[in-house]
């Protein structure tokens, strides 16, 4: 890696480290990753990986950290695409549980929740879970004030939708394995998206 320094570099090496530390824990799994495997890769000694991160549990934060902030973008773009809450809603539902999806195909040995570390990685999600439960408050709400959603309470609306999709990632995407089960996420998003609009006699 090069040695000269210029602003922003110890950014950008750090972006390297977690992008190329992503793929080894990938490959490897968490318990078998060692900062030695992540040094390696990037043609570092494992002294000078210690000057960005303190440890390998250091790296994983940043590496799930960064996948959140990847799934968080791309909900971000639906919500800006999209004007109608009906449509925010069913598409933010969708890209969100398609995003859970490609993790659980590319980093099973690192995100399955059989695993003891995966209780680390519940504490990193705690803060895009506040996130998500404002997010889709705020389209209730806006539904609500457009008169396209009969909701009662749009906190609790939120925290059901929200407990759902998180209730189904588990048995979904963990444990099925057959390529066919994201039919049960369009099914249950049916269920519930049309028990909260409120339909005109000629829909």
């Amino acid at each position: 890696m090069r040695k000269t320094h210029y602003p922003g570099y110890k950014r950008q090496i750090r972006r390297e480290i977690i992008h190329v530390a992503s793929e080894v824990f990938a490959r490897f799994g968490y318990r078998k990753t060692t900062v030695e495997d992540i040094a390696g890769q990037l043609h570092m000694v494992k002294s000078s990986l210690y000057y960005y991160f303190s440890g390998k549990d250091d790296i994983f934060n940043a590496v799930v950290d960064c996948e959140a902030k990847k799934i968080r973008r791309k909900l971000t773009d639906i919500l800006e695409q999209n004007d109608d809450p009906r449509t925010r809603l069913r598409k933010y539902i969708v890209a969100r549980m398609l995003a859970m999806k490609d993790i659980s195909q590319t980093y099973s040995t690192i995100f399955d929740p059989n695993l003891m570390h995966y209780d680390f990685i519940e504490k990193v999600r705690k803060k895009y879970d506040r996130e998500e439960h404002y997010t889709i408050r705020r389209i209730l709400e806006e539904g609500i004030q457009r008169g396209v959603f009969n909701v009662q309470d749009p906190s609790l609306a939120s925290t059901v939708i929200c407990k759902a999709m998180k209730g189904l990632e588990i048995p979904l995407f963990w444990r099925e394995k057959n390529g066919h089960e994201f039919h049960h996420v369009e099914n249950l998003i049916h269920l519930l998206f049309y028990g909260l609009v409120r339909r005109s006699e000629g829909d």
